[in-house]
């Protein structure tokens, strides 16, 4: 049976997961980057964000070591991944590569 969270990654457009901690200044900047994002990007792809410390199974499942990791899924895969704080602009052209 699948989980909530592996439905969501298995759409067809790009799907953004910000794994992220309350506790963690730069996912408060992250946080604001992918609001903007979105407003930018609109229903083109879907952006998640997971609380690594309300969801460690699946922060473990993923392997995130630090915070704030950000992975874009497309029909299930992995098709980026990195850790830190990117602008806006880098995570258009990402998301773009992969609509």
């Amino acid at each position: 049976m699948k989980t909530k969270f592996e439905e969501l990654i298995e759409d067809n457009k790009p799907v953004l997961v910000d794994f992220f901690a309350t506790w963690c200044e730069p996912c408060k900047v992250q946080a604001h980057v992918l609001e903007l994002l979105s407003a930018e990007m609109g229903d083109k792809v879907r952006i998640i964000k997971i609380d690594v410390e309300k969801n460690p199974k699946v922060a473990q499942k993923y392997q995130i070591q630090g915070v704030p990791t950000l992975v874009v899924f497309k029909k299930g895969n992995i098709v980026w991944r990195n850790s830190g704080v990117h602008n806006k602009e880098q995570l258009v052209k990402i998301l773009r590569e992969h609509l």
